[in-house]
């Protein structure tokens, strides 16, 4: 669907959910053993922004808000320094060429302690054509197209809302949208069957190997390296949240 969107310019990424679970050891509430919440936990998001635009980020250009210490107020304090419960990043990538003032930007928005949201994780792309936005646990997909100047003449009032196209794609059948054959998990679980989906095709590109000698996984190491890579840049940014505002 984003070819049908024209050329893409924005990127939302927003997850609204409870804290952290309780880990063994509590290693997930621990800096010195995670890089904090932004490379633990986000590096997923990060990943995303890089397979949606197919685009590298402009690190020195990322910028970072955060805040600590939201979470856990009702437990012992073990560690000196709390982790990220809330941020914002935004993310330029590198424009091509003819595009100086309109590259493609992204802005990932994290809150961990908003229980009850409608909606605990959304994407939205946007382009010069339309507009996708994605959401979980709804499992559907939004399509908006936007009016061309037929539809839109009058451009001095809002456009008619009938020259908006819109369209729904319900994203629910794992096995369709995935086209999994065999049998798999429905969208169930704490990540809506996305390591059973993962599994399955790591273990199909492990068969292929056996079986032709050639591996090419839909997650390279590389694909890694750069989504960690982004978490750190992002978190390096807020070395100075820790210090008290001398004002």
């Amino acid at each position: 669907l984003i070819p049908e969107i024209g050329d893409l310019k924005m990127v939302t990424i927003r997850e609204n959910r409870y804290p952290f679970l309780h880990k063994i050891g509590k290693w997930n509430r621990d800096r010195e053993k995670t890089g904090d919440t932004l490379v633990e936990k986000c590096c997923h998001f990060f990943d995303l922004f890089r397979l949606i635009t197919g685009q590298e980020a402009v690190l020195p250009k990322v910028r970072a808000l955060a805040q600590r210490g939201l979470n856990y107020l009702d437990e012992p304090r073990e560690f000196e320094t709390p982790i990220i419960d809330s941020a914002y990043v935004t993310l330029p990538f590198r424009s091509p060429k003819g595009c100086k003032w309109s590259s493609t930007i992204g802005c990932l928005e994290l809150c961990m302690f908003s229980e009850g949201s409608r909606h605990q994780e959304e994407i939205i792309v946007t382009g010069t054509k339309g507009r996708l936005e994605a959401y979980l646990p709804e499992n559907k997909v939004y399509f908006f197209e936007r009016p061309c100047r037929q539809k839109w003449n009058d451009r001095s009032v809002p456009p008619p809302k009938d020259s908006i196209r819109q369209h729904v794609f319900d994203c629910s059948n794992v096995r369709e949208i995935h086209s999994i054959e065999n049998e798999i998990p429905t969208h169930g679980g704490y990540h809506y069957s996305s390591t059973a989906i993962e599994w399955y095709h790591l273990l199909k590109e492990m068969q292929q190997y056996r079986e032709c000698g050639t591996f090419n996984p839909h997650v390279s190491l590389e694909d890694g390296l750069r989504a960690v890579e982004l978490g750190i840049e992002a978190t390096s940014k807020l070395v100075n949240d820790l210090e008290e505002d001398d004002e």
